[in-house]
């Protein structure tokens, strides 16, 4: 089952593992943008400023299905806590295909979204850092 290997790579704080685990044309489903990002690279850029503004993260739940998994966490943006939960589509490779993330209570939401929203432009020259180095 892939879900334990997303879920190892992400308390692991293991970029290269949780980016191996993306399908290349892996759609990432913010709970703070309105449109979707698609790409690996974008995903993986994503990921990388994301573990390093939540604080405290644990999953403290998993449920699965035949359409995917949900894991359920909890962390902290500054002083505020969230709840979360990562819903993922694999493929028939094992590799994820959709990675929607949705957080609650709104504050810790807008929280995330000013915390995110700063670093956009180093999340984009990061992506296109990736996406150079996956064409080489």
């Amino acid at each position: 089952m892939p879900t334990p290997d997303f879920r190892a790579a992400v308390e692991a704080r293991d970029l290269d593992a949780m980016t191996a685990l993306l399908a290349d044309d892996v759609v990432f489903r913010s709970p703070v943008a309105h449109k979707p990002y698609e790409g690996r690279p974008i995903v993986a850029a994503i990921l990388a400023n994301v573990i390093e503004v939540f604080e405290d993260f644990r999953y403290v739940r998993e449920l699965h299905d035949d359409a995917g998994h949900a894991l359920v966490f909890e962390a902290k943006v500054g002083d505020l806590s969230l709840t979360g939960c990562d819903f993922l589509e694999y493929d028939d490779r094992g590799l994820i295909t959709d990675l929607m993330v949705m957080v609650r209570p709104l504050r810790a939401a807008e929280a995330l979204a000013a915390a995110m929203g700063a670093r956009f432009d180093g999340i984009v020259e990061m992506a296109a850092q990736l996406a150079g180095s996956d064409a080489h």
